[in-house]
């Protein structure tokens, strides 16, 4: 079942102050078709083919400017990824290779061929041009990244796959169908839409190697070959190795519309396996809406980007040897201009493996996204059992996966492995410092990609302890309950708890390893509430509960993979300071049965 308007109407109206008159307009009357057609048994984009039949005005003739529009409103996205492949969006629907409706949940089977989109962020191109083509209502458009329309492809709005978290997984998806298919005596094409950037990563090299000794010959793959990720490729894509295992290999000026159209018809006609190579230009990777103002002075940054400066410090304070390497991830931790480092390119299996022969003495640092080290797992094995002085940055954008949650049930079970979330330059000190002192040991450190207000006391004397940031008070019954934080989420309690004055221990370990007297007021609190942004399953208030035998409730992430930008994580989540003060002063309410608190609050 979708129910559209429950759907897209609250992002959507929270979206109306940033709409031109006509666009309000329009969403408004779009919103009340919605409302009228009640929730449908179908899929979403059928439903939104309705509405948009139904409300057939159209504001905007051009999908480039509809996409321009779209992020505007957003105030963020990947507008220059989408815009680079436009061309190659606007040929896949010229030949009929998208989803138009047909039966089937996913449109397999209908058009010349099978479409995987690996390239998974250029999501709202094809969404700009289902609008400019009749095929979906602005309202939708209004709400990516805002908890309507996700920004990467997605099963439920037309595509055949959707993208978890991995680059380079589409062209295995693509590859896995391809196989399929012939297997089962058809010779039907399978089109795989990626990145050069994409095509850096193992994934993608072992499935076009597989496709080449499985003798498939159904497998059109189209590169976008914009030179670029998120920092410009080191070399333009070689295209010796397409050939190679693809056999027929074409090129074309990928901001020709024509030219794009005209290829990708050819190669569809033609027998045999081919790759279609179109050039592009893509600007820079973040959008920026023209005329923002800068950051004013003394304004938060996001604290994954100070990552850069701080290690800086540490090998100026220590001496240490630094070798740093990231996948395409050096601007999310203001590498630049503060450490040396070496881009791998989205190569994260590579990123791993490039710490394994260095001198022992080197700390090696891995910068990566706190999703992508999931495509590492079986290297970063090797790594945290035969590398010394090794950290990992797990950066992340949002709370609702990655960071400390992803490295509490992979990387947490890896053996000699500590993972931390410091919120203050003196924690990732701290970090650094206890990493010098137990070198064999790799140390996760989940970096916050948001900006806040460091917390008014740290962990920093004692990493692997905990801080009161609200201290108990005297007396049998000063703790009767107490919450206890662990990494970012102690910010966000900090803020709530100022009315309230609950006793707040905040831990900057995954494990704390708590004193004694600290203990103590845990064992005598009748209710302990511990938040966490990350994620509940096997995390840090089921690790408290399940090693010290205590009363702890859980507060935590619920909807693991929602992706929201991360104003709207916070209420999403009852992580904002109104829900959280209400949950911290439910904590003091008399409950019968105290000391059988239920697991989640």
């Amino acid at each position: 079942m979708n129910d559209l308007h429950a759907a897209f109407a609250a992002p959507a109206r929270e979206a109306l102050p940033r709409l031109t008159p006509a666009e309000r307009r329009l969403v408004e009357a779009e919103l009340r078709e919605m409302a009228s057609r009640g929730p449908g048994t179908g899929r979403i984009l059928d439903g939104l083919r309705e509405v948009a039949a139904r409300v057939p005005e159209r504001l905007y003739a051009d999908s480039a400017e509809v996409l321009l529009r779209m992020h505007e409103i957003a105030g963020s996205g990947n507008l220059q990824s989408n815009l680079s492949s436009l061309a190659l969006v606007r040929a896949c629907f010229a030949h009929g290779l998208v989803d138009d409706g047909g039966p089937g949940a996913d449109g397999a089977g209908e058009g010349p061929a099978e479409l995987v989109v690996g390239r998974g962020h250029i999501a709202p191109a094809f969404y700009a041009e289902h609008y400019v083509r009749g095929t979906l209502p602005f309202a939708p458009l209004a709400t990516l990244h805002q908890g309507g329309l996700t920004g990467v492809v997605h099963r439920d709005l037309g595509f055949r796959t959707t993208m978890r978290y991995s680059l380079g997984v589409g062209v295995a998806q693509a590859v896995s169908l391809a196989w399929e298919l012939a297997r089962g005596g058809s010779d039907r094409k399978v089109v795989c839409l990626a990145g050069d950037g994409e095509l850096h990563e193992g994934a993608a090299f072992e499935a076009l190697r597989f496709a080449h000794d499985a003798g498939l010959t159904n497998l059109l793959l189209v590169v976008d070959a914009n030179g670029k990720g998120i920092e410009p490729l080191a070399k333009p894509l070689n295209t010796g190795y397409l050939a190679a295992y693809l056999g027929t290999l074409a090129e074309v000026d990928g901001c020709d519309d024509g030219a794009v159209e005209t290829a990708l018809g050819e190669l569809l006609a033609r027998p045999g396996p081919a790759a279609l190579v179109c050039r592009t230009r893509k600007g820079d990777h973040s959008f920026k809406p023209a005329g923002a103002a800068p950051p004013a002075p003394g304004r938060p940054v996001s604290f994954a980007s100070t990552a850069g400066r701080m290690l800086g410090a540490h090998r100026e304070r220590t001496g240490s040897e630094l070798a740093v390497f990231t996948p395409d991830m050096a601007a999310r931790f203001g590498l630049g201009g503060h450490v040396p480092y070496t881009n791998t390119g989205l190569a994260e299996t590579l990123t791993v493996g490039m710490t394994l022969s260095l001198p022992d003495h080197v700390t090696k640092v891995v910068a990566t996204d706190a999703m992508y080290y999931m495509d590492s797992l079986s290297m970063l094995t090797e790594a945290t059992t035969s590398v010394r002085n090794l950290l990992v940055l797990a950066g992340r954008s949002w709370g609702a996966w990655g960071g400390a949650h992803n490295a509490t049930n992979l990387l947490g079970l890896l053996l000699h492995t500590r993972v931390y979330e410091p919120v203050t330059a003196a924690e990732f000190q701290a970090c650094l410092d206890r990493l010098v002192r137990d070198p064999a040991t790799a140390h996760v450190v989940s970096m916050i990609d948001a900006a806040f207000e460091p917390p008014a006391r740290d962990c920093s004397a004692d990493i692997d302890g905990g801080v009161w940031l609200t201290p108990p008070g005297d007396g049998p019954d000063a703790a009767d309950a107490t919450v206890v934080t662990f990494g970012y989420a102690g910010v966000l309690v900090e803020a709530a708890n100022r009315d309230v004055g609950l006793p707040h221990l905040h831990c900057a370990a995954l494990t704390p390893r708590l004193d004694p007297a600290t203990l103590d007021v845990l064992t005598r609190s009748r209710r302990i509430l511990s938040v966490e942004y990350n994620g509940a399953g096997s995390g840090f208030g089921e690790r408290l509960r399940a090693r010290h035998l205590l009363p702890v409730e859980v507060h935590a992430v619920r909807r693991d993979i929602a992706t929201r930008v991360h104003r709207n994580q916070l209420p999403l989540h009852g992580m904002s300071p109104g829900p959280l003060r209400e949950r911290l002063a439910r904590l003091l309410e008399n409950r019968e049965g105290s000391g059988h608190a239920p697991a989640y609050a």
